[in-house]
């Protein structure tokens, strides 16, 4: 056999095709091409990401184990869809875990809170370009560079997994002007209560931040409506 397939160097090509796979696909999800429920099919991925099918399956082996897709006998993988259930507890967990963080920051150091400041801009350029799957992505990582400042590392990385779950469903408000709106100027109220110190307005910003996407996906979810890009 060749090297290139048994020694180190195949080892480290093959990792970053499943690198690339897990990726792309996680764009896909974020940006709206692939929704809540759809059947991901692996040729398909294989000929869009330019990879054999070998690690296309591992990918998505990965993302199924971070919940993003799962996978049912005989059928093949699909975007995970959450329940009314399980989505109440997404929240739940997000609201529970997201304060104790908040509430065990220090006060950020200069270089931190430009990082976060200089996010919170990213989001409004793109929210300025109309592009949305940018807005999303950088939304996302916004809040989890202030819940990054937090020394509770473990309960860092949950939330981080909890947001994964629900991250097809994150930002679908942000199809609506008025909640780009919203969603632009509590950042700049984070911003500013994070400079301040003031972590417990940070909390109630947090709880009332989650509560207005909250309540757009309970409407969504209610309606059985499916997470479809509108104009907007």
């Amino acid at each position: 056999m060749s090297p290139s397939r048994t020694g180190p160097a195949g080892k480290i090509g093959a990792d970053q095709a499943v690198s690339r796979v897990v990726d792309g696909i996680k764009r896909m999800i974020v940006s709206g091409d692939l929704l809540p429920g759809q059947q991901i099919r692996q040729e398909q991925m294989a000929a869009v990401l330019g990879v054999s099918r070998l690690p296309v399956r591992e990918g998505l082996r990965q993302l199924a184990s971070d919940g993003l897709v799962v996978h049912e006998h005989n059928v093949g993988f699909a975007v995970a869809r959450l329940s009314r259930a399980e989505f109440d507890q997404v929240y739940l967990m997000r609201r529970l875990l997201e304060t104790e963080v908040i509430r065990s920051l220090a006060q950020p150091t200069a270089e931190q809170l430009a990082h976060v400041g200089a996010l919170a801009e990213a989001v409004e350029q793109a929210a300025a370009d109309l592009d949305l799957p940018r807005m999303r992505t950088l939304n996302s990582e916004f809040h989890q560079a202030i819940f990054g400042l937090s020394p509770l590392n473990l309960v860092v990385a949950e939330i981080s997994r909890i947001w994964t779950w629900a991250l097809p469903y994150h930002a679908v408000y942000l199809y609506d002007e008025a909640g780009r709106a919203r969603v632009l100027a509590e950042h700049r109220e984070m911003v500013a209560a994070l400079a301040a110190g003031d972590f417990e307005q940070l909390v109630e910003l947090m709880d009332a931040h989650r509560s207005g996407s909250e309540a757009q996906l309970d409407v969504m979810l209610r309606s059985g409506a499916e997470l479809r890009p509108s104009a907007g």
